[in-house]
């Protein structure tokens, strides 16, 4: 089976028996009401990540950049969420605009072109790994066993 021609320097993250899926439903959703930690000052982090990230992703339509109130994570501060409809939402913390940017960058171009969106953990920047906060599957991985769906 023929696989998508993902953008060069890409993580293509195949399952040998799983046909690839090219994801035009991408969702970077921003917390725009993190501040940084023990600040009392209004956020400037999440909204100035959001900018950033809407001009590197503009118009190419590799994904949606969006703007969220609150992501409950407070804590780990700035907050980011990449979706699809059918694959595993990730959710990373500790966020900034000189890190973050190319990161997620390079992220969603993996999530892209992976099975159920599920980027290895070593195929993704540090920052991301040690930012993580939660990787939750899509909504139809509902198998007994855990298994992916077929």
């Amino acid at each position: 089976m023929d696989r998508p021609d993902p953008d060069p320097g890409t993580t293509v993250c195949f399952a040998p028996d799983e046909p690839a899926v090219l994801r035009d439903d991408v969702v970077v959703s921003v917390c725009t009401t993190c501040r940084a930690a023990g600040s009392k000052e209004p956020a400037t982090e999440g909204p100035a990540l959001l900018d950033a990230l809407k001009q590197t992703f503009g118009d190419n339509r590799q994904a949606r950049v969006r703007a969220v109130q609150c992501l409950s994570v407070c804590k780990r501060p700035v907050t980011v969420a990449v979706t699809s409809s059918d694959g595993y939402t990730f959710l990373f913390g500790d966020l900034d605009v000189e890190r973050g940017v190319p990161a997620l960058a390079d992220f969603v171009e993996s999530y892209r072109v992976s099975n159920h969106g599920l980027v290895p953990w070593r195929a993704r920047a540090e920052v991301l790994r040690k930012g993580m906060v939660a990787r939750v599957p899509p909504p139809g991985w509902s198998p007994e066993n855990g298994e992916p769906p077929k």
